[in-house]
């Protein structure tokens, strides 16, 4: 009879301990992240200032990125996620005791160390333990477990600011020393997970950029970085208080609802990545993302603001499983990709850096309009890149030579 061919190959059950994971991360995550602006403006500071918060924590994780590759070299993913999250729990718990924005800034950059750390590892384990027909597919599961998680973490941080501002910076340390603890029981004795990282040789960044889509892949996981990591973090929670005069609450629902359009498009982009290409499914998440961004800025209503922020989820949850598989193609199977992985996290932190800053600046001095304007062309960037991107994706992958997968030669 007619069936499931048994030869296909299913996901190793690491993938799904690290997809577990990443959700009791993003509902910490989601837990802190609407409150996080208004409480760096509680220590009565400007709207730069308080980007400067989540500036510092991607600048911190820009700096330690090298250092996370080595790490990981030297004493593998596993170890290096558990300490990873760990240092994250103490500089967040630190966060809910700050007594002046100097200590929440000092803090919440102690906190960026840790992150590179567990996000390195975690996407180099993912890629060293999944087949390459399925690499879109385990990047969306793994992504979708995170933001299925941020849609939770908001709505439970709206309930937590009644009883105190700083009540989510504790219950979201709590939720990283269960994830380290999910990790470290489910991991240790993991064959896959305990493979020498020795086993094969390193891809060098120089060698990766001969690669026409690992070219493209940095150019838009900068914009993404400036979008997602960045003013979305830093500016909507504001503009949701500020502009459409709505609560803490409410901007935390903003975020939920971002997510959910995020989550909605995962899988579906993940499989579709996995089939037709990866270059078709980042150019349209680009495309919708640069829409949805730009549509936020001249919203004047909460329906019509929700409505632009799960456009632009769709957007970003169409982008990130081909761009995360085109990296994996390029490192391909016979490499190490650590300062690959490195690289390609760095240029979404500087993005997440830069991001916030000269929106913040632009609120300061001009409108919420420039703010999210500028964003968007960050998009309309890089989706120009995509357009003369080879593909990556072995079945239909174009006759360019720099098509292949870079780690193989």
């Amino acid at each position: 009879m007619p069936g499931k061919d048994a030869s296909e190959p299913r996901l190793p059950g690491e993938v799904w301990v690290l997809v577990a994971a990443s959700f009791i991360i993003a509902v910490g995550f989601g837990i802190v992240a609407p409150v996080l602006p208004s409480y760096a403006k509680s220590f009565d500071v400007g709207t730069t200032a308080v980007s400067a918060v989540v500036s510092a924590f991607a600048l911190v994780r820009l700096l330690f990125a090298p250092m996370s590759g080595r790490l990981v070299s030297r004493i593998g993913e596993p170890r290096t996620y558990v300490a990873g999250i760990l240092i994250v729990a103490a500089g967040t718990a630190a966060c809910g005791f700050a007594t002046a924005y100097w200590q929440l800034l000092v803090f919440r950059s102690l906190a960026g160390i840790g992150s590179t750390m567990f996000t390195v590892s975690a996407v180099g384990l993912l890629i060293r333990i999944t087949p390459p027909s399925m690499r879109g597919r385990a990047s969306g599961l793994w992504a979708t477990g995170f933001l299925l998680g941020n849609i939770a973490g908001p709505i439970v941080g709206a309930a937590l600011v009644g009883f105190s501002i700083r009540v989510p910076f504790v219950v979201y340390a709590v939720t990283l020393v269960l994830a380290a603890f999910v990790v470290w029981w489910f991991l240790r004795r993991s064959t896959l997970a305990a493979v020498s990282p020795d086993a094969a040789p390193t891809l060098t960044v120089r060698q990766a950029w001969n690669s026409g889509a690992f070219r493209a892949a940095l150019v838009s996981s900068f914009a993404n970085g400036w979008a997602v990591f960045g003013v979305r973090i830093s500016l909507v929670p504001l503009f949701v208080v500020e502009a459409l005069h709505g609560s803490p609450g409410l901007a935390g629902i903003s975020l939920s609802v971002f997510a959910v359009g995020n989550a909605a498009v995962l899988m579906v982009s993940g499989r579709l990545s996995d089939t037709i290409g990866r270059k078709p499914l980042a150019i349209a998440g680009l495309v919708v993302s640069a829409v949805g961004t730009i549509w936020l800025g001249f919203t004047e209503s909460v329906p019509a603001f929700m409505i632009a922020s799960a456009v632009a989820g769709i957007g970003a949850g169409l982008l990130n499983p081909p761009q995360n598989a085109v990296v994996a193609d390029v490192i391909g199977p016979d490499a190490k990709g650590g300062p690959v992985l490195a690289a390609f996290q760095m240029v979404a932190d500087c993005g997440a850096i830069v991001g916030p800053l000269l929106s913040g600046f632009l609120v300061d001095h001009l409108s919420y309009q420039y703010a999210f304007g500028l964003t968007g062309a960050t998009m309309v960037v890089a989706t120009a890149v995509w357009l003369f991107a080879p593909e990556t994706l072995p079945r239909v992958r174009s006759k360019a030579p720099d098509a292949e997968p870079v780690g193989s030669r």
